[in-house]
């Protein structure tokens, strides 16, 4: 059975693995990535890192700074905690780039950072955006990042390994955005969610680099964990030329040169897919039936193409050309080429006010060179410094009350780009210059085109059989009674509500009277000490919130057993020694059994989950699933991430 190029290169950066040992998707894994990037929450992270006790970072290079995210912010708070940063990064001897250099993720791959075949991880949730590059990129929390720091690995599991095949080529004034849009549009029912995406097809011909850049960027919205492309002659050709930049350069970084290109070239079967790779399933999308699309309001999952939105004739308040996702040299020509149209100075309309930004300073650079900046500023656009500002609801120009947005950016979540009581729509960089332009939606219209796309659910790999190895202080089983929730999709505010988050006086003993009250208020009635909660799919979304896990824990409750569960919050779990396993079968079973009923908390038959077999038994039938590897062992047996930093430091 080959390996999906995920797989590979996950098991290139592990730690621990025997000769000839394949690592695969499921899988629980202590990886060493070659990066990790932290922007402005740097600040967040030192007081983690000292912490845990460290005080010394352990390979210097492979953390990389910079701040992007509040840079307008000139308050002596602001300013002082990048200064305290920078510092930092100095007695440290990390890389570090300044307010002004340009959006973190965009110096990581202009400067080198990201290779082809590498695993590249950063504290942001656009960190997919690496997988342009050939590379596997990956958000992990803060607590991962101040484990990196101090012993240069952390854990992870291999999210599900998901092949796109993009096929045909892009119609006339179809871009990147109106791919991801699309695939965010038209497979809007969870089809990658929490996955690894692998982008193939004859289609990735036709797309260039900085397209694949939006296309990586956002698969973060359409619910993947990674969204990379291959190493085809596209993306070597974009790096010989990288590569010349720096080998014209007299000072500064040097990332590679051109032989290094042409060895990675040379080497690519070493972490590109084999023919006979497992994938869980097969998304499909004729390129050819991709035109200009807008997301929203409010929403990714809601598309419609431009001319239909553009007849209902929404007038625009503000205008955004900015972000990690469309903020490139391209996407300024593109601009510059709406407002120079048909040979006229064309200005944005009175009532608008249109805000461009850079991906970087070298960004904005070039598109001065060649006048694509000041085309934009003749036509009344207001720049703003390279950073993300309005994207994350930072700085000038935020959406205020009944206003509408139009935005090259990545999301349009309500309220993230200013007020709750504002809407706002996605679209590409000439979508949002015509509507700066026409004062409302407007752009290119591709015509009436059903796009053409399908998904194919694949049967899964067996796995070989054999018993799972359990680490000393481990439980080979354990046994429960379930406390079923028939709810798809629970969400942490359900398990821990909001109006205690933020509360700072609950101690981790107190914070199980207060689990699952939002969820149901006769839980804490029915819940004993160690049960077994079986959730539903994508348990736990919503907030990154720790304490809807260590509140289960604090409760009592053993373990959660779930068809699904979100990513964010199994890291959360595992980071606090709290056991997540996934196991739709058994959840099939008990929703079979328990149809019709009202209950919201329904008590169950006794479990028994052995850990060595890897099956759970309920009524004398076994359901399977996946091994819980000495990765996750060591962290539930040590209590927590940050003791198993401690004990790898020695402290």
């Amino acid at each position: 059975m080959g390996l999906s190029a995920v797989e590979k290169i996950v098991g290139r950066y592990a730690v621990g693995l025997q000769d000839g040992e394949a690592v695969r998707a499921g899988d629980y894994v202590t990886i060493a990535p070659k990066h990790v990037m932290t922007h402005d929450n740097t600040g967040a992270v030192i007081p983690k890192f000292r912490s845990i006790g460290a005080t010394k970072i352990h390979d210097p290079k492979q953390p990389v700074f910079g701040m992007d995210h509040d840079i307008q912010n000139t308050t002596p708070e602001n300013l002082g905690k990048y200064a305290k940063i920078e510092a930092f990064a100095g007695e440290q001897g990390v890389d570090f780039y300044p307010p002004g250099r340009g959006i973190a993720h965009q110096v990581m791959i202009e400067e080198g950072y990201v290779t082809p075949g590498s695993l590249c991880v950063g504290s942001d949730s656009h960190s997919n955006i690496y997988g342009a590059i050939g590379a596997v990129g990956t958000p992990v929390v803060r607590t991962d990042a101040a484990a990196l720091w101090a012993t240069g690995q952390t854990w992870w599991q291999i999210p599900e390994v998901v092949q796109v095949e993009l096929t045909g080529s892009l119609a006339h004034g179809a871009t990147g955005k109106d791919v991801i849009i699309t695939l965010c549009g038209h497979f809007n029912s969870d089809e990658v969610l929490n996955c690894a995406v692998e982008f193939g097809g004859d289609g990735l011909a036709g797309l260039s680099v900085e397209e694949r850049l939006t296309i990586s960027n956002m698969t973060t919205e359409w619910g993947a964990l990674v969204g990379r492309f291959p190493m085809d002659e596209v993306l070597r050709d974009w790096l010989m030329e990288r590569a010349g930049v720096f080998e014209g350069r007299a000072s500064g970084r040097k990332a590679y040169t051109k032989d290094d290109v042409r060895g990675w070239w040379e080497s690519r079967g070493d972490y590109e897919a084999d023919s006979d790779a497992q994938y869980s399933k097969v998304v499909t999308l004729d390129l050819a039936s991709v035109t200009p699309h807008v997301s929203g309001p409010n929403s990714v999952k809601v598309m419609r193409s431009v001319g239909e939105v553009e007849a209902e004739g929404i007038r625009v308040h503000k205008a955004y050309l900015l972000s990690c996702v469309n903020a490139r040299l391209s996407d300024f020509e593109a601009a510059a080429g709406v407002f120079g149209a048909n040979g006229g100075a064309r200005k944005v309309a009175e009532g608008v006010e249109f805000y461009i930004a850079a991906a970087s300073s070298t960004v904005e650079e070039q598109a001065k060179e060649l006048g694509y900046w000041q085309t934009l500023i003749d036509g009344g656009a207001r720049a703003l410094a390279a950073g993300c500002g309005a994207c994350i609801g930072l700085g000038t120009g935020l959406l205020e009350d009944g206003e509408v947005g139009i935005s090259a950016t990545n999301r349009n979540f309500q309220g993230r780009m200013g007020s709750r009581e504002a809407l706002c729509y996605l679209a590409s960089p000439a979508v949002v210059a015509e509507s700066a332009i026409q004062g409302k939606i407007a752009g290119a219209d591709g015509g009436d085109v059903e796009t053409r796309g399908s998904v194919d659910v694949l049967p899964k790999a067996a796995r070989q059989s054999g018993e799972q190895e359990i680490l000393e202080g481990f439980p080979a089983r354990v046994s429960g009674r379930a406390l079923y929730l028939p709810e798809d999709n629970l969400n942490t505010d359900g398990i821990y509500g909001k109006d205690v988050t933020y509360r700072d006086d609950i101690t981790l003993e107190q914070q199980g009277q207060y689990a699952m009250l939002n969820y149901d208020p006769a839980f804490q009635g029915i819940a004993r000490e160690g049960d077994i909660i079986v959730g539903g799919r994508n348990f736990g979304s919503g907030s990154s919130r720790e304490q809807a896990a260590t509140a289960l824990a604090s409760r009592g409750i053993r373990m959660v057993i779930a068809a699904t569960s979100s990513q964010t919050y199994k890291r959360n779990a595992y980071n606090n020694g709290f056991i997540v396993i996934e196991c739709p079968e058994l959840v099939d079973a008990l929703a079979a059994e328990h149809t019709g009923e009202d209950a919201r908390t329904i008590a169950g038959v006794e479990l028994e989950v052995d850990f060595v077999a890897s099956e759970i038994r309920a009524d004398g039938v076994g359901y399977s699933f996946g091994a819980l590897s000495t990765t996750a062992q060591e962290l539930v047996i040590a209590g927590g991430s940050e003791a198993v930093v401690r004990k790898r430091l020695g402290l």
